[in-house]
């Protein structure tokens, strides 16, 4: 259940009102520059970052509040997990929310990888960097993309140990994602960790974006899939404006993935353009066998009207989605 906490002219916060008690305050964020990035692929590299910072913007705006502890200025550190992290642009984001200049920022380097394509066991490697700088009291503020949630778990535990080694406090999370609820089991043991080790912590505010998206395992029963990757719209909890937006074009509620790869998408568009082309590529190819838009839309995005559609040629769209997907590198 999401109860509205508030809303302005460019953003609205939802609370989850589940009755689980996980430790965590978890809030869903919509606002027009993220329900662009999760429609509409053509978004991405610089134009993708900046939505995706002035998104955090109006976010943090309402957050001043709502939050049941502010956030200081000489107090918080911006932390970002390389390289997901940076697409958040939290520093700028803070800069432009709540006039700051001085507040901190720290690094940690966290890179996942699988064994193999079936192979369900990530881990982590590319993981030597580390420049984290903190406060005595430290607010931690940063954001990322969590499927499998391996990397995050990485790094807070990293964050964690350096508070300890340096005599530091951790007081609070403030975290924005694109996620599924494995975001919130880590945050929830991140911050029983935090509780017993710190006597100043306060807790943790999660803040999803757009939804609680659903990362699909190998008995998900979508025909297109990248188990421990793609953030679906199947089984999701998303805000009421996300739904709505689906209707504006057909191809919205077919999309693999509403984030895709976050880091090329921001800073290897080549490699991401390749990604998303290749999924439309296989949907054509089912257009050709003779699936239909509806048959595709009830897979992918069960309880959508299809009707409100209207008549719609898979093949017909697909193609051209694909034609505006070649464009996007000139």
């Amino acid at each position: 259940m999401l109860l509205l906490e508030d809303r302005n002219d460019c953003a609205a916060v939802y609370r989850i009102d589940d009755g689980r008690d996980t430790g965590v305050t978890r809030y869903i964020a919509t606002t027009p520059y993220t329900r662009a990035i999760c429609n509409d692929p053509t978004v991405c590299g610089v134009d993708y970052t900046r939505r995706l910072q002035r998104a955090c913007t109006e976010v943090l705006t309402i957050y001043r509040g709502i939050a049941s502890q502010p956030l200081e200025c000489n107090d918080t550190v911006v932390l970002n997990i390389l390289r997901g992290g940076l697409n958040f642009g939290l520093r700028e984001a803070l800069a432009d929310a709540y006039g700051w200049n001085t507040m901190g920022t720290s690094f940690i380097s966290a890179q996942r990888v699988r064994d193999s394509e079936d192979s369900e066991d990530w881990h982590i490697t590319e993981s030597d960097y580390r420049k984290v700088y903190l406060p005595e009291r430290a607010q931690i503020l940063f954001g990322d993309v969590v499927a499998t949630g391996t990397s995050l778990h990485h790094a807070l535990k990293l964050l964690v140990r350096s508070a300890e080694e340096t005599g530091a406090e951790i007081t609070r999370f403030v975290f924005f994602t694109y996620g599924g609820s494995r975001a919130e089991e880590i945050l929830s043991d991140i911050a029983a960790l935090c509780r017993e080790r710190f006597a100043s912590f306060t807790g943790v505010d999660l803040f999803y974006l757009e939804g609680r998206f659903t990362v699909p395992s190998p008995s998900t029963p979508l025909t297109i899939k990248l188990t421990g990757t793609d953030l679906v719209r199947y089984g999701a909890l998303m805000t009421p404006e996300f739904v709505a937006s689906q209707y504006d074009n057909p191809l919205y509620p077919l999309e693999r993935c509403i984030i895709y790869d976050a880091g090329s998408r921001a800073f290897h568009p080549r490699e991401y353009v390749s990604d998303v082309e290749e999924y439309w590529r296989t949907v054509l190819k089912q257009a050709q066998q003779g699936r239909s838009f509806r048959s595709l839309v009830e897979e992918r995005f069960p309880g959508i009207d299809a009707d409100r559609f209207g008549e719609v040629d898979l093949r017909e769209i697909v193609l051209s989605h694909l034609m505006s997907i070649e464009k996007i590198l000139g």
